[in-house]
């Protein structure tokens, strides 16, 4: 074993004893930031090119720093975003939900199809949809003005800055002029239970700002204001698809009732087999 890997696995051992919850990915993740190199490569790196700095920013994930914020990056689909204090770091279960909204895009009939992301936090989606359906035009909206600058950052980075609008906008009122004329409609919004705030890790609770997780005591509090704005924005057969926390899938079918003109209402599982999303289309009448 060299030097670096030494250090790693004593930086594994340190993190883990601060609650780290991936002590080992984190550590090397750690020091191939540092370092320059990728995880599989940290075997590679000369014990004489070690860096102390190393050290530091294992002592700022201790101090359950985000990871992300550490290394000002973030990975989700095939994307490397900016990330860093102001903006939501986004996570792999979200990958799911876009996922399905990009096949929903696909089987669509429609040449260049409209997309409104509501909450888009560091553009995330917005941007792998704008790259995997690559005739899509996408309107990203987004409440908090420090997340909205991370956000354009990352637009102007990814190469599809022609087809990404992003507005500085309350997602309950926004893009009023493209009401009627959604083709779909995704949204991760805040949806962590206010009740539940002594339970959420530090990492979350400290560090991601808060417009972006809080939403009443059950936490439903937008999702119950986003049923009317889906219906207003989306066109008759527009599909709609919003993220939701362990245990609420249960009670949002029943907010997208059939009598405001919604059908096919489902929940949708992530890698975990857990209910991550729910999906559903405004009648072709509405």
């Amino acid at each position: 074993m060299n030097f670096l890997l030494d250090e790693v696995a004593r930086a594994t051992l340190r993190l883990a004893d601060a609650g780290v919850p991936s002590p080992r990915t984190d550590a090397e993740e750690l020091a191939a930031f540092v370092h320059g190199v990728r995880r599989g490569g940290l075997h590679e790196v000369a014990d004489s090119d070690f860096d102390a700095l190393y050290w530091e920013c294992v002592a700022r994930r201790a101090a359950r720093e985000p990871l992300q914020h550490i290394t000002g990056r973030a990975y989700f689909r095939y994307l490397e975003l900016r990330v860093g204090p102001g903006v939501f770091v986004p996570r792999p279960e979200t990958e799911i939900m876009v996922d399905w909204a990009i096949e929903t895009l696909r089987a669509m009939d429609v040449a260049d199809p409209l997309v409104v992301d509501l909450g888009t936090g560091s553009g995330a989606i917005a941007i792998s949809i704008a790259q995997e359906v690559p005739r899509s035009r996408v309107h990203a909206v987004e409440i908090d003005g420090r997340a909205l600058a991370w956000a354009k950052r990352n637009i102007d980075a990814s190469g599809h800055g022609d087809r990404i609008t992003a507005h500085l906008a309350d997602m309950r009122m926004a893009l009023p002029e493209l009401d009627s004329a959604v083709d779909l409609l995704i949204t991760n919004p805040p949806y962590v239970p206010t009740d539940d705030a002594a339970q959420i890790p530090p990492e979350v609770r400290d560090y991601d700002p808060a417009p972006a997780l809080w939403s009443g005591p059950d936490g439903l509090d937008m999702i119950r204001e986003l049923e009317a704005v889906g219906r207003r924005l989306l066109r008759p057969g527009g599909a709609m698809a919003l993220e939701h926390g362990d245990g609420q899938g249960i009670d949002i079918p029943r907010l997208f009732p059939e009598e405001l003109g919604w059908r096919d209402v489902r929940n949708r599982k992530d890698l975990a087999h857990r209910d991550r999303f729910v999906v559903m289309r405004r009648s072709d009448g509405a």
